[in-house]
């Protein structure tokens, strides 16, 4: 019973971080209908979604103790220390890009405000980096917690993320036009751009 609240729970809160996390970057639009209280509603609604995608991870672990009786799911047909050393490769450029973008991308990671500057840092070579990090991290755990089952559910995300962040440079385009535009030509989506492109100060 444990196992199957789990589990409906898991998909309840993918489905609900991904009806948020939209939300949250459908500024432009929500602005012409609210004006500045667009804002505080959509850090609301991402940090609602921050929570979704925490207890999701929560309910990660939960499976690792409570598995759906797939006896063929459970567990990979090799040595646990295999999956830990795929699980610690794949954790380093997970989240070093997402620790990294947040750190780059500061307080609008949480707080979405009116005149946002596109960064610099990481940002000047990928343009989501927090979400690359974080999609492949849904890897990292499942490979830790040694779950195929999990593994396989890791790859709801894929078509989530690359959603959610095409919605966001919709959102991006409406509120900043040409400026976002040519930043968003010289960098690259999930993986690095290294082609040269200063947007330290574009606004």
């Amino acid at each position: 019973m444990i196992a199957v609240i789990n589990f409906a729970v898991l998909v309840l809160s993918t489905i609900l971080f991904t009806y948020f996390y939209l939300a949250s970057v459908r500024i432009g639009v929500l602005e012409a209908k609210i004006g500045d209280r667009a804002y505080k509603l959509s850090t609301v609604n991402r940090l609602i979604s921050v929570f979704l995608m925490t207890l999701a991870g929560v309910n990660y672990v939960i499976y690792f103790f409570n598995p759906l009786p797939i006896p063929s799911l459970n567990k990979f047909p090799w040595p646990y220390w295999i999956s830990a050393v795929i699980g610690g490769v794949l954790a380093i450029p997970s989240l070093y890009l997402w620790f990294k973008g947040m750190i780059d991308a500061g307080k609008p990671t949480i707080i979405v405000s009116k005149g946002l500057k596109l960064y610099g840092g990481i940002y000047k070579r990928i343009r989501h980096p927090q979400a690359s990090g974080e999609l492949v991290f849904w890897w990292v755990l499942a490979l830790f917690l040694n779950s195929p089952f999990l593994a396989l559910y890791s790859i709801v995300w894929i078509p989530i993320f690359i959603w959610v962040s095409i919605a966001e440079e919709r959102d991006l385009l409406i509120r900043y036009g040409d400026a976002y535009r040519n930043y968003r030509n010289s960098t690259g989506f999930f993986l690095p751009c290294f082609r040269q492109v200063d947007v330290a100060n574009s606004k």
